[in-house]
C-alpha cells in the first residue's frame, strides 16, 4: 500500500481493489467512462463493508439494552 501511495484513509480492507483501481484512472486520464469494472467492483466491497460496521453497531446497541427508536 505504501508503494502505491495509498493515503492512510483508504488503506482498509478494499485497498486491494482501489490499487488496480487508481493505476487505471491514472492510464487512461480519469476518463469517467473508463475503468467501469473495477470503480464497481471497489464500490460494492466499501458498500459490503458498510453494510457490516452498520449491522455490528446493531448488534452492540442491542447488547447495551435494546434499540431505541425515535
Amino acid at each position: 500500500m505504501s508503494a502505491a501511495r495509498l493515503p492512510l484513509a483508504y488503506r482498509d480492507s478494499c485497498a486491494h481493489l482501489l490499487i488496480p483501481l487508481n493505476k487505471c484512472r491514472r492510464d487512461t486520464f480519469y476518463m469517467p467512462w473508463s475503468c467501469e469494472d473495477e470503480r464497481h467492483s471497489y464500490e460494492k466491497c466499501q458498500y459490503d463493508e458498510f453494510k457490516l460496521r452498520v449491522k455490528k453497531m446493531d448488534e452492540i446497541r442491542e447488547a447495551k439494552g435494546g434499540a431505541r427508536s425515535n
